[in-house]
């Protein structure tokens, strides 16, 4: 069996269910936006990016809200995740020329959510064969960017 070392994912393994509060409300109050990834604040909703991504340029539009449920949040909450969502496509094919999107959101635990009781939207690029033999058979993603590069990138394009 091969290996493939990714300790910086040990924090987020040993503290994903321990931890108290919420990653994307503490994100915000930290008013750091480097730091937390926020590339975004718009008047109802932030775009992060996503700490583990599928692909690069996978990012979350989250509302500043902590609800669970979409019944629970505001029509001019979801109207604006959508519009962010549409103004982040160009300047996705811009920088990364993806083939495609995955848009979604998991709502509940048993549904994929990583993060269950705050509601948000990932908004990933896509290519044709991004699913290789390290994903779908060594279950391991390989990023081509670092969290750094990639916030660069989207911080400066939606300037």
């Amino acid at each position: 069996m091969d290996y493939l070392w990714t300790p910086w994912r040990y924090r987020y393994i040993t503290t994903a269910d321990t931890k108290e509060g919420c990653v994307f409300c503490d994100a915000v109050a930290a008013n750091d936006d480097e730091r937390t990834l926020i590339v975004l604040r718009g008047e109802r909703n932030f775009v992060i990016l996503n700490r583990y991504p599928y692909t690069s340029g996978h990012v979350l539009i989250v509302p500043y809200a902590h609800q669970a449920k979409l019944d629970a949040s505001e029509v001019a909450t979801l109207a604006e995740m959508m519009a962010i969502a549409k103004r982040l496509e160009p300047i996705l094919e811009e920088l990364y020329r993806p083939q495609g999107y995955k848009l979604g959101m998991n709502l509940g635990r048993a549904a994929g959510a990583g993060i269950a009781g705050h509601l948000h939207m990932h908004l990933l690029p896509r290519w044709i064969g991004d699913t290789s033999f390290m994903s779908s058979v060594g279950e391991t993603r390989v990023e081509p960017e670092e969290l750094d590069v990639t916030y660069k990138r989207l911080r400066q394009a939606l300037a």
